[in-house]
This record gives C-alpha cells, structure tokens and sequence, in this order.
C-alpha cells in the first residue's frame, strides 16, 4: 500500500507531500490543475519511462520517493531477500532521481537499483490503469497468473513448475553425455593404452633403488675384482698375508706368557683379533667366490631403469605416483564405461517424465478451460453494469506452439492465455493492448479486479480515467465497484465525477494556485464544509451556490456514509 508521496520539481510540482490511506483515495481538481501530473509523478515510483520535459523549470531534477507499505504479499517479500533488502517496520522507501540530462539514479531503502528491478518489484505492488505504460493488464502472462488465481490453480502450476525444471536439467545432463561422447571415446582409448602400459610394466614399490645398487656393482665389476683380491691378498693366511703373520704372533706371545703371565691379557686381545681377523676373511672369501660378472644382467637392468624412466617422465616422477595414477586411471575408466549405462537411464527417466509432464499439463490446460468459462461470465456481467452493454470478453486458453506446430511446454505449463474483448457489436475480438481508451481500459481492469479481489495479491490499483465517457446509472455502478473494491485494496483514482467522488475514504483536492510569480499544483486533503464544496464544484461547477451545496450535502450522505462532515 502506498502511504506517501514526496514530489519535487516534477511540471507544475516544485514541492509536494501528500498521504494516502486505505481504502479508496479519490484525487479530484478542475481540469489542468495538476491530476495527471500527479499520475505521472507516481508513475516515476512505479519504473515508467523518465521524460525530461516534465523538469520544473529552473530546476537540476526530479525527485521523487514513495514510502510503501508490504502488507500481506509474500511473493514480495521473498523477492526483496534475494536481493538482500530489508523493510522496517514492514516499510520500504522506493526513491528515483532524474537529472536534467536524462540521466538518473533508484534506491529502494538505501541500495541502488536497476529501472528493470524496480520495475519487477511495483509490478507485484501496483496495477496502474488509464494511458500510461505500467498496466499489467496488458501482458498475457498476467492474463494467466489471474485466471490461475481464480481457478484455484496455483498449486497445481507451482508443482507442474517443479516436474517441468526437473525435466529440463535431465535433459541438459542427457545432452551433456551425447555432445562429449567423441571426448569420451577418446579418453577411454588413453586411460586403456596408459593402464595397460603401466600393468604391463609390473612395477615394484622401491624397484628402481634395487636396480640402481645393481647397475653400480656391474659397472664397477673390474674394479671392484681387482681391490678385493688386494685385501684378501693382504689379510689371508698365505701369500705373507696379515692373517699368517698373526698366526705366528700370537705363538710367540703365547711362549713369552709362559716367562711373564702379566702379558696374557695382551694375548687375549691378540687372540681375540686373530679370530676377527680369520672370519673377516672366510666372509671376504666367500664374497669374492660369489661375485659373478654377467654382461646380460647388466643389460636387462640397464633397459629395465630406461622403461622406469619413461614412465615415470609420462606417468609421474616416482614409482609410488605411476601406481597411484594407475589407481586413479582404472576408477575414471570405470566411471566413463558407465556412462552408457547412466544415458540409458537418463532417457528412460525423461520418458517417463516427460509422460508425467505431458498429462499433468492436459489437466492444468482442462481445469484453466473452465475457470475460463466462469471468469468471462462474471467480467462480462461487471462490464454490462459498468457502462459497457453490448461488450464480449473473451478468456482465450490454446496450445503454445512453435512455428512448426509443436507444443511448447514452459514452467507453468503448456497453454497461452490472453484476454480478448470487442467493445461493440460486429467487431472481432481484439487484444487489451489494441484498446485506444484508457476509460476503457480501466473500467475492464476495474471489472476483472472486482471479481478477482480474493485472490489477486496485487494491494494497490490506480485508476485514471476510469470515468471517461460515462455518467448516470453507470456512473454509480462504477462507484459502487470502486468502493466495494477498497474494502479488500487500496484505489487511487481520479474522477471528474461527484458521485464517484462522494465514496472516498480519502478525498485529496489538487489544485492551480500563484506563487511567487509562478504557478504550481498544491493537493490537500478535503474535509467537512471544504469537502462539500469540491463536490459541488464538480455537480454544477459551482461550489457556492445553494442548490449545487444542497445537492452535494444528499450525496454525500447517501454516498458518503457520513464522510462528507
């Protein structure tokens, strides 16, 4: 609901405030003083295209804010916290700025805002109706939200909305497997030769350090024969070796005990290190028995480290990583050889989605057939009382198709509704865009929303001009429609008409009036005596005379359910 208006500098405003209530907001004034601008002004708020005409003179730019209050409007506030905006004390404050340049700026509470988002956010807060841009009547995909409303449909259409994306990521998945099946081929055909290669390869944990010792003890087979020799030479028992010597050492040492028994701890240690000695070398002996030069041992290792090599330069820099990506290898194959078997079940799952999809839109498409029905019955009935007799309305349901005749399925199902109307005899059936009259179209919108107070969420309707071309009976009617309408919305409406006029809940007065030399629209609230007098003016264009009084007084009380003071 919109409690306030804050206008500078916009045509005739240089500076206003006015205040809205609930219920019915009636803006009246002579004509030219300044209702329509108002709309305009309003219009800014609500995202309409910014006209730098309208730029007081004198003036760097328009400013315009409107505090709005949520109420009950889920879908509204569930959009304001995706984009992180709060509302406090359930208030947001909506501000547009437009330079002289043409250039602007939009805030809802204190964040930056694109025209297009703001634009999003009053098409869920406002219906503005009459020769102005904002008119969510005139879009189809509103014609089908409404008639879902009506009919009770919405659930129906949240969970079709549901199955319906469900069936789209199933398809992007399925389509994903078959564009990258060539890729995948191709993989399979590497992970294959690579796993292959490496098992063929039979590789051991700490392989290569073996095969390295061994490699360096052929290498050096010459060398090595020759130094060993030259200990064994020099520590064996013949050829003058060490071992010899000791032998005959340690007789001596053994004779020289006999003389001096304080020397046989000496003896002891001799002994001990002939002993260490003489198995130094029967083990020397044994090494040297087994040393066996083969050039073909040399060779097999030399090719086996030059495989090791290669693999480890395509596979990884150790042993362990060529076996770890083995591992990995043989898992990303299992997986890519199931990929068959996951796209048989991905199109059997769309099928049977698909079936699911089609019949749940059958039914959504049969019950929308007859709440069509019943809503152009009752929008056609409003608009016979509403001083438009000889009019046809028409709620079309039909096949969204493409150009090749298939039916295209969408989130809310498979159909397209617009509502059509001929205003007079003879004439086909034409698109709510295609209407020239803004009273018209108002009245149309005044129609569909009276039957569809319960279940619009929408809190705030504009109306201007919702009385062109009427008077009378009708014009009753229509006042009626208003007033029974603010009891569940909040109506902004101008009207030339005193008995529209005399239901307001809230009546504002927007006059011309001399300034400083210069002329500006003011709006104030009318009341008591003030208010008789408006709607006086409005009976007879006279707001003194007795008789215009006295007749503005009896609508008053007869319309005014005491509001006229």
């Amino acid at each position: 609901m919109l409690e306030e208006l804050v206008v500078k500098n916009y045509a005739l405003i240089d500076r206003l405030q006015v205040r809205f209530s609930p219920g019915l907001n009636i803006l009246t004034g002579e004509t030219g003083a300044g209702k329509s601008i108002m709309i305009g002004a309003l219009g800014l708020v609500l995202g309409l295209k910014a006209d730098t005409e309208a730029l007081r003179a004198g003036a760097s730019e328009i400013d315009v804010s409107g505090i709005v209050k949520l109420e009950d409007n889920p879908e509204v506030r569930s959009w304001l916290q995706e984009q992180g905006i709060e509302a406090e004390a359930e208030t947001i404050i909506i501000r547009r700025v437009v330079k002289k340049n043409g250039k602007g700026i939009i805030f809802v509470q204190s964040a930056p805002f694109t025209l297009t988002a703001l634009r999003e956010l009053t098409g869920m807060l406002f219906d503005l109706h009459g020769q102005h841009e904002h008119q969510s009547l005139l879009s189809p995909e509103n014609h089908r939200r409404l008639l879902d409303h009506f009919g009770g449909l919405t659930s129906e259409v949240t969970e079709f909305g549901t199955l319906h994306t469900k069936l789209l990521k199933l398809r992007e998945e399925h389509a994903a497997l078959i564009a990258q099946q060539q890729e995948r081929v191709r993989k399979v055909e590497l992970l294959e030769y690579a796993i292959q290669e490496i098992e063929d390869a039979k590789l051991k944990v700490g392989e290569e350090e073996q095969l390295k010792t061994e490699q360096h003890l052929l290498a050096n087979h010459e060398k090595l024969i020759q130094l060993i020799e030259e200990v064994y030479s020099a520590t064996a028992e013949s050829r003058g070796g060490a071992l010899g010597t000791l032998r005959q050492a340690r007789a001596s040492l053994a004779e020289i005990v006999k003389i001096d028994s304080s020397l046989s701890g000496s003896s002891r240690q001799l002994e001990n290190v002939f002993f260490e000695l003489e198995d130094f070398v029967e083990s020397l002996g044994r090494y040297k028995g087994s040393i066996d030069f083969d050039p073909a041992r040399l060779e097999q290792i030399e090719e086996r480290l030059d495989l090791i090599k290669r693999l480890q330069k395509k596979y990884g820099g150790t042993i362990d990583s060529i076996l770890a990506f083995l591992e990995d290898s043989r898992k990303q194959l299992e997986g890519l050889q199931n990929s068959d078997t996951i796209q048989k079940r991905l199109e059997e799952e769309i099928s049977l989605n698909e079936k699911e999809l089609k019949q749940k839109a059958a039914t959504i498409s049969n019950l929308r057939v007859q709440a069509s029905t019943r809503l152009q019955e009752k929008i056609v009935n409003e608009l016979i009382q509403l001083g438009m007799p000889k009019v046809r309305f028409a709620v079309q349901v039909e096949d969204r198709t493409s150009d090749g005749g298939k039916v295209l399925y969408s989130n809310t199902g498979k159909d397209r509704v617009e509502f059509l109307i001929s205003p007079n005899p003879g004439e086909p059936y034409k698109k709510l865009a295609q209407i020239a009259s803004g009273g018209e179209l108002s009245r149309i919108m005044l129609a569909i929303k009276s039957v569809l107070a319960e279940s619009d969420h929408i809190n705030s309707l504009i109306f201007d001009e919702v009385d062109a071309g009427i008077g009378g009976e009708v014009a009753i009617a229509v006042g009626e429609r208003l007033k029974r309408l603010a009891e569940r919305k909040q109506v902004l409406c101008i009207t030339h008409l005193a008995t529209i006029a005399v239901r307001a809940d809230n009546h504002i007065k927007v006059e011309k009036v001399a300034q400083a030399g210069r002329t500006v629209t003011r709006v104030s609230p009318v009341t008591g005596k003030e208010r008789q007098q408006e709607i006086a003016r409005m009976l007879a264009g006279d707001k003194t005379g007795d008789t215009s009084l006295k007749h503005a007084q009896e609508l008053l009380q007869r319309y005014g359910i005491g509001k006229g003071g």
